[in-house]
């Protein structure tokens, strides 16, 4: 479900305002009806009414400072009274800001007006601005600002400063403001009804050692808290306040660690009420207290309700007291310290006895006026709590229930129909950061828009919209996916799965002033970026993640990072000084940190590698990754001095080098190995190493022959759908001995480039030679080729290598259309189908963008339905296949996205896959869990989330060469596949799948 939003005031602009999605009331020249904020050097004063809130106070100030920032014109800004009116000056059309029902201003201009203020009254931090005639006494005509309650107001005077040209991340992120002479607004002014999702707020989680030791510089001068030795004080906390704020959010979960929000800082708590943000405490703080660190320093006794409730009562009962003059959500329930579960003595009856205590000091701190129902309350459902609400605990229905993703971005549950008429709703804890297993990732970006718009649109439509809150960890370097996460629950009627790429090219013109063409470069390059940092954390990632050798896999990520690094960096050169660090920050250093990181991991792998197979190479690559190594420290230091430091300590997360889950004490370099640097080769001076193997000749190796020596020449071989169009050879040095080569071919239709080479050991170890067919040459079926290398080395003997060279040509009948089989695989993007059949308004619908490869597809739009296998809506992918497993066998491997079950264990995750006319499989991806646990294969270093897929396979016998198809079929909704593989036997190991067959 979502809320419709009503945005007024579109305007036909010169120069488009700096907004992301919502419609504009800003512009920068004159119309007939709009409303000038300044122009020719002269700025309409604002007012205010002295009574209205203080958050309302201070967004004002910073609206007008904003209009400064944009215009180096002040407007004048008072607080007035309709009898002090005349202090304006005659003549003046001011702005006017208030909060109905609240600023006296506003009571005036809707009585004596008769304003229709129906659209907003009432409205959860609704507002709207107009052009209003005669508002007040003296008055001819101003430009009113309403908001509906005190966040109303705010959220109206930050929408317009965005439109204005100030980014919410003016400070964070050091955008610049792009100046303006003229800034007008137009006569309807900006509307927004009440946002998708009542409370959306960030969490700081895990902020040692970054957010720690940057804020200890920069707001301390040395000493924190008294109690906790924390930096996080009112001047770190009042800069983070204003950015919610600005991006329409209204809810935090403060810094846990090593922290304690209300007493590191006696002005923390009041200050976050006066600006207008609503506190919490984590998943495992209850009662408005910063738990384990309050409790070690003002608790007394264990942390164990079984042995010490009247202490642990007391303790929550002063968190109740110290936190009722303020607006909070309240945590219910109680874990274990350090995040963990309770003792293994903990029962269901003992929580709940937990939670009416709990129940029983808020209405007796509330007092008998207040109905305890109507102060907000969560109980986290977070890792071993949902296992308590699968076992059958329940709390009160104005209980918010918070379901949790499981700590990766893949929401555990979403509410089923009987949970959504609860009066306290439901709500979402979701992660972009993370310290646990299967491993931390907390260094850079990973997180894919794309994939946060699939979760948190399926959280709407089953209606989780009460509350969502975001572990940012560090908060940087976050910023661009927290603002969408924040904005979509603000208003998530924008975005889509089909222009939801637009909000990062929208954000790019406000962030960076580029024109639109630079503005859609940029969303590729974050595209790329996410999407690379997505299908493997950085933290999991080693040296043969990729494949080495098969499929030019490790090559094509190498050549992935390296035209991403050129792109980014092109931008990042062609911008003026003054948005260069904003673009570092945000764009150019996770592009930078991100592609040295996966170079040097490669390089590593290359580097043992071709220690195995005696390559002198070897060394070149040992300096190669020792040199990348002290890259990655360099670009640390880089982020350090920005800015003259300010942003100094910000990226001294660890990050190379994981022994376990636990993040590494310091960053190591991967294994290397080198050769020694004048010992020549056994076997000759020249190493021939051809495409997808392991081995290397002459000489003897254990990879190429089951028996490791006297092995017969290397064999190569391809067909003409193979989508490598080629095969390579390399020629390598075997030690310090340099040499020229020829290569050569004993048949016309096999040609080599280059044919011929000088190797230099010390310079220039390896050339890479091709061999390409030409299959027009060829006749159908199989043909064979015979290259043979020839070194010659001043004082060595001559050295020859032969390598076989195998050519299939398969034939089509005429008429086909689809996927071909290329050497003994069939590999589709899930995307590529040839028919899509709808069901009761359902299709599989593409997610451009999202996923490890191209993209996903999902049923649309998400609802309870559910079909028999067959019945659903469907896929269909034709295919031609020249082989089979022994037995007329194929196996079909379906790469899903990890989703959990999470519709509950009585409806699990279902797929249908058959083939032809055969009975469709049934399939269940995701085994039932343990209440309150994953299932097995999700975590591991080598399971379903740090793969980021689940492979589904399949068998289907009986299955001749020729034309076939392939169905896919909607059982169960929340399915997302990105690709099918079909082995008919030459699937070769690789982290991605082979690349797509060849479509005809």
């Amino acid at each position: 479900m979502t809320r419709f939003i009503a945005v007024l005031g579109l305007c036909a602009l010169v120069r488009q305002a700096y907004a992301i999605g919502q419609a504009t009331c800003v512009s920068f020249k004159s119309s007939p009806s709009s409303f000038s904020v300044v122009n020719n050097q002269q700025a309409a004063p604002v007012l205010i009414s002295p009574d209205d809130w203080p958050g309302v106070q201070i967004a004002a100030s910073d609206f007008v400072s904003d209009i400064e920032k944009v215009t180096s014109i002040k407007p004048s800004f008072k607080n007035v009274t309709s009898s002090s009116l005349a202090s304006i000056g005659k003549n003046a059309l001011p702005i006017i800001i208030g909060t109905l029902g609240k600023s006296s201003l506003i009571n005036q201009i809707v009585n004596s007006t008769k304003l229709d203020v129906s659209s907003i009254d009432g409205q959860w931090e609704a507002f709207m601005a107009r052009v209003v005639k005669n508002p007040l006494p003296g008055v001819d005509s101003a430009y009113v600002i309403i908001g509906a309650d005190k966040r109303g107001t705010i959220f109206a005077l930050y929408d317009h400063s965005e439109q204005f040209g100030v980014s919410p991340w003016y400070w964070w992120a050091d955008v610049p403001t792009t100046k303006q002479s003229q800034l007008f607004v137009s006569s309807t002014g900006c509307s927004h009804g009440s946002p998708t999702v009542k409370y959306r707020g960030i969490f700081l989680n895990d902020e040692q050692p970054a957010l720690q030791n940057w804020a200890a510089v920069k707001f301390t001068n040395g000493t924190g808290s008294p109690y906790t030795g924390s930096p996080f004080n009112h001047f770190f906390y009042t800069k983070l306040f204003e950015l919610i704020l600005r991006m329409k959010g209204n809810y935090l979960w403060p810094a846990i660690w090593g922290s304690a929000f209300a007493v590191d800082d006696p002005q923390n708590q009041p200050l976050a009420d006066y600006y207008g943000i609503v506190m919490g405490t984590s998943h495992q703080e209850p009662m408005m207290r910063s738990t384990p660190n309050e409790f070690n320093i003002f608790g007394k006794g264990p942390w164990d309700y079984t042995t010490n409730a009247a202490n642990i009562n007391q303790f929550w009962l002063e968190g109740a007291q110290r936190a009722k003059p303020f607006e909070s959500v309240y945590t219910i329930g109680m874990r274990g310290f350090g995040d963990l579960p309770l003792s293994e003595t903990t029962n269901i009856a003992l929580l709940e006895d937990v939670i009416g205590n709990q129940t029983q000091i808020l209405e007796d701190v509330y007092g008998n006026d207040t109905d305890v129902s109507k102060i907000p309350q969560i109980w986290a459902l977070y890792k071993e709590v949902e296992g308590y609400y699968d076992d059958g605990m329940r709390v009160p229905d104005y209980v918010t229930l918070l379901w949790s993703d499981d700590n990766w971005g893949n929401i555990r549950r979403f509410p089923v129909a009987s949970e959504r008429n609860r009066s306290g709703g439901s709500g979402v804890y979701y992660h972009f950061d993370y310290v646990g297993d299967p491993r931390d990732y907390k260094w850079i970006t990973t997180t894919q828009v794309e994939k946060v718009l699939e979760q948190m649109s399926t959280a709407i439509e089953y209606d989780a919209t009460s509350l969502w809150i975001l572990n940012v960890g560090d908060l940087k370097p976050y910023e661009r996916e927290t603002e969408f996460f924040i904005s979509y629950g603000w208003n998530s009627s924008i975005w889509n799965s089909n222009n939801v790429g637009d909000f990062v090219t929208s954000w790019a013109q406000r962030e960076f002033d580029v024109s639109p063409s630079v503005a859609g470069q940029v969303a590729q390059v974050v595209a790329n970026l996410t999407r690379f940092n997505a299908r493997r954390k950085p933290e999991l990632l080693n040296s043969t993640t990729f494949s080495l050798i098969n499929y030019r896999e490790a090559d094509n990520v190498l050549e992935e990072w390296s035209r991403l690094q050129n792109a980014s960096t092109a931008i990042y050169n062609s911008l003026p000084a003054g948005t260069k660090p904003a673009f570092f920050q945000m764009v150019q250093h996770p592009v930078l940190a991100s592609a040295n990181l996966g170079n040097m991991l490669i390089s590593a792998g290359m580097n043992n590698l071709r220690a195995s197979q005696a390559r002198y190479s070897v060394n070149a690559l040992a300096d190669q990754v020792e040199q990348l190594f002290e890259n990655d420290f360099d670009l640390e230091t880089q982020y350090d001095n920005l800015l003259d430091g300010k942003w100094q300590h910000m990226m001294d997360q660890t990050h190379v080098g994981y022994y376990y889950w636990q993040q590494p004490m310091t960053n190591t370099m991967p294994m290397v190995t080198r050769m020694q640097k004048n010992k020549q080769n056994l076997a000759g001076v020249m190493r021939i190493v051809p495409e997808g193997t392991l081995g290397a000749w002459p000489g003897d190796n254990p990879n190429q022959c089951s028996q490791g020596y006297s092995c017969p020449p290397p064999t190569m071989a391809i067909d003409n759908f193979s989508p490598i169009a080629n095969r390579y050879i390399d020629v390598g040095a075997g030690g310090p001995i340099g040499f020229t080569f020829t290569v050569s071919s004993n048949v016309s239709w096999l040609s080599v480039s280059p044919s011929k080479g000088t190797v230099n050991a010390q310079n220039s170890p390896e050339q890479r030679v091709f061999a390409s067919p030409d299959w027009s040459k060829l006749p159908n079926g199989q043909s064979n080729a015979l290259l043979t290398f020839n070194a010659t080395a001043s004082g060595q003997p001559p050295l020859t290598v032969t390598v076989m060279f195998n050519a299939q040509k398969n034939a089509l009948p005429g008429d086909f259309k689809g996927f071909v089989e290329g050497t003994g695989v069939i590999s589709m993007e899930a995307a590529h189908a040839a028919r899509n059949s709808s069901v009761n308004g359902i299709t599989w619908t593409e997610l451009p963008g999202y996923g490890r490869t191209v993209s996903g597809v999902t049923p649309l739009p998400r609802t309870d339905a559910n079909f028999t296998a067959g019945s659903g809506p469907s896929l269909e992918y034709d295919f031609f296949n020249f082989n089979t497993l022994p037995g007329l066998n194929v196996t079909v491997t379906t790469y899903l996205s990890p989703s959990l079950n999470s519709l509950g264990q009585d409806q699990p995750l279902l797929i249908a896959v058959g083939m032809d006319s055969q009975t469709l499989q049934v399939i269940q991806p995701i085994p039932n869990a343990v209440p309150g646990n994953l299932p097995d294969a999700w975590d591991g270093n080598d399971g379903f989330v740090a793969n980021s897929i689940v492979p589904v396979v399949t068998t289907f016998s009986g299955i001749n060469p020729g034309k076939h198809t392939l169905k896919i079929s909607m059982v169960e909704p929340t399915v997302i596949v990105q690709k099918i593989v079909i082995d008919t036997g030459g699937i070769q190991p690789s982290y991605l799948g082979p690349p797509e067959s060849i479509r005809v």
